[in-house]
């Protein structure tokens, strides 16, 4: 992989005198195989994919400011919308000016359904075909979620990209429930579909998903019944759930390719650099996972050179850049700050201090985005398989972690 790949240049959010589509406006700009660039526009401007969005779960990529979040490459950030229903409620989010207003975020903002988070609320919810009543992990308190009241919340969240309802069982459901799965989620994304021009303004994108886990039959059968609707694109939901690694990705390579092709696609929740690496082959150009931030904020940061837990003992003192190939903030040093060395941030994180959190987000993220940068210029400039190969060789290499002889406690 070449050294220093800056992946927030470049992006169309930032050219000057990019011509503007409307929002829901897709272009396909260059394939290999299945994996393609193309682009997305929505109210906040355009995205270029394949890409990778950060989450934050309660409207902020967690420690980071939006500046930081540019200077890394993100285009598109994720919120929670159960947990942005709740706390601090879609309502006064909407007397505040949006989420957009709230957070100083002008990109774009796709929210899930919080359906996930509902459904994963096993022994405090009870489902039928109009909807789900549920008791939330806060505070015990009852509410009811349907396809309307989903919509609803991320009208006033001002979302570009709004998910509809679905259910979510889990990898190891029967073929009984995930086939009852699969038809309830037909009949809210029936209802979504009907509601979502009395509910979103014209601005707000609006996107389906399929379920059906690993079993292939079912969702073809389902890929087919949610494409005919008239989302603005699709999304694969249902895994990284329980399932193996290779199962996802079969799940993947058999599916994607049969989403609609002129419009955007999405796999919801996934993941691991190689993970993402399945999914564009697939032909996604969509992603998104907790797992660079949250893991960054434990400890285990991703390098050119394998994973790396920051608490190995041989790190103390380790006078070294934490990646001497990566460009990030925390590993070059922009504007004549040296880098932070692995032991400084080792000792950072022993002390709990809050800016190991930041560093190490953004190290994560730039590490995440250049990642899927590199394959979405090298699809533009016809070099993707070479640049594919070069990424899997780098994430083959081994990782140091808390398993290592050489860690020690804190």
């Amino acid at each position: 992989m070449s050294e220093h790949f800056d992946p927030s240049v470049g992006l169309s959010c930032d050219a000057p005198g990019t011509a503007v589509h409307p929002p829901g406006h897709f272009e396909l700009l260059a394939r290999s195989g299945e994996a393609r660039a193309a682009r997305l526009w929505t109210a906040h401007g355009p995205v270029d994919t394949p890409c990778f969005m950060p989450v934050g779960t309660y409207g902020v990529v967690k420690g980071l400011l939006p500046e930081d979040l540019r200077q890394v490459g993100s285009q598109i950030v994720l919120g929670n919308a159960y947990h942005l229903a709740h706390r601090p409620g879609a309502e006064r989010i909407a007397a505040l000016g949006g989420l957009h207003r709230c957070n100083g975020w002008t990109r774009p903002i796709l929210t899930d359904s919080g359906g996930f988070q509902v459904f994963s609320l096993r022994g405090l919810q009870r489902i039928d075909d109009d909807g789900v009543d549920y008791r939330t992990h806060f505070d015990g308190s009852a509410h009811r979620m349907t396809p309307h009241s989903v919509l609803r919340t991320q009208a006033l969240l001002g979302s570009d990209i709004c998910m509809v309802l679905d259910h979510c069982p889990p990898a190891d459901a029967s073929p009984a429930a995930m086939r009852q799965a699969v038809d309830r989620t037909t009949r809210w994304a029936e209802r979504a579909a009907a509601l979502r021009s009395e509910l979103l303004a014209p601005s707000q994108l609006c996107f389906g998903i399929v379920q059906g886990g690993t079993d292939l039959a079912l969702r073809r059968e389902h890929t087919a019944t949610i494409g005919a609707l008239p989302f603005d694109g699709f999304a694969l939901g249902g895994l990284s759930v329980g399932e193996l690694p290779a199962q996802m990705h079969a799940t993947m390579a058999a599916i994607a390719p049969l989403l609609p092709t002129a419009r955007p696609r999405y796999v919801m929740g996934i993941g691991m650099p190689e993970d993402l690496l399945a999914a564009i082959d697939a032909g996604v150009d969509m992603f998104d996972c907790v797992l660079p931030t949250r893991n960054a904020r434990n400890g285990q940061l991703f390098t050119t050179q394998g994973r790396l837990s920051i608490k190995l003992a041989s790190l103390r003192d380790d006078a070294g850049p934490l990646d001497p190939a990566c460009g990030c903030p925390v590993c070059a040093g922009p504007g004549g700050r040296p880098p932070y060395s692995r032991a400084w941030l080792r000792h950072l994180h022993a002390q709990d201090d809050p800016l190991f959190g930041r560093l190490a987000s953004v190290h994560n993220l730039w590490f995440f985005h250049a990642l899927v940068g590199r394959l979405r210029v090298a699809l533009q400039r016809g070099t993707y398989p070479q640049a594919r190969a070069e990424a899997l060789a780098a994430l083959a290499r081994p990782t140091r972690g808390d398993d290592d002889p050489t860690a020690a406690a804190q």
